[in-house]
């Protein structure tokens, strides 16, 4: 479980990226009543030593920062809802209410859709380019075995990881040190979340939640 203190507040096609029981809770995060989330959350952050910087809000259309919904659809409290087209994520909560995020997703080519679940977690994980990727892009080899977690690491603050069944997809739903790409088709395949969106949802959602790209 992440130990933030507050200064101020993905699936098949795996050569792209390296790699159902729910539960609900109650939401931990701070949130917008009925509306953008106040900019105060995504202030600085010290995250067991590790400085995660602020966000500048001004870079990101307001329909895309973290706020409570109205919720009709069919799943379950605590699932996961990717919506690619629109660039939305959804945690379902309870009484017709969910959590939207909004999110960074697969460029043409790069899209996925399907069911699949939460197998593990990482708090700033490491990341490995697969050979696909360093292939077209060389400068990556340094990276070939793994580049620790850190600010300039390309899965961000946390990550969960994806699978179907036994098997890994190689696709996640992660932090971005980019959060002026939210809202944009621009990823590999992965969908990707601003940093203190990722750390809330990643507390909200325990191993074996379901995700449903739609």
């Amino acid at each position: 479980m992440s130990k933030l203190r507050r200064r101020a507040f993905v699936i098949g096609l795996p050569a792209l990226l390296s790699g159902c029981v729910s539960s609900y809770g109650p939401p931990r995060g701070r949130l917008f009543p009925s509306g953008p989330a106040s900019e105060d959350i995504y202030g600085e952050v010290d995250d067991d030593g590790i400085g995660l910087p602020a966000v500048s809000t001004s870079q990101i259309d307001p329909i895309y920062l973290r706020q409570n919904v109205a919720y009709a659809g069919g799943e379950a409290p605590g699932t996961v809802i990717v919506d690619p087209k629109r660039c939305f994520l959804y945690h379902v909560g309870a009484h017709g209410r969910a959590t939207r995020y909004g999110v960074g997703v697969g460029r043409q080519g790069f899209g996925w859709s399907g069911v699949a679940a939460v197998r593990r977690k990482a708090e700033w994980p490491t990341w490995t380019p697969p050979p696909d990727m360093i292939t077209r892009q060389p400068e990556l080899e340094e990276y070939a075995v793994g580049m620790p977690g850190g600010l300039d690491n390309p899965l961000g603050a946390r990550a969960m990881y994806l699978y179907q069944g036994s098997r890994d997809t190689l696709y996640r739903l992660h932090g971005t040190n980019e959060p002026d790409s939210i809202g944009k088709h621009v990823s590999s395949g992965c969908i990707r979340l601003i940093n203190q969106d990722i750390v809330d949802l990643y507390d909200r959602v325990p191993i074996g939640t379901k995700v449903v790209v739609l």
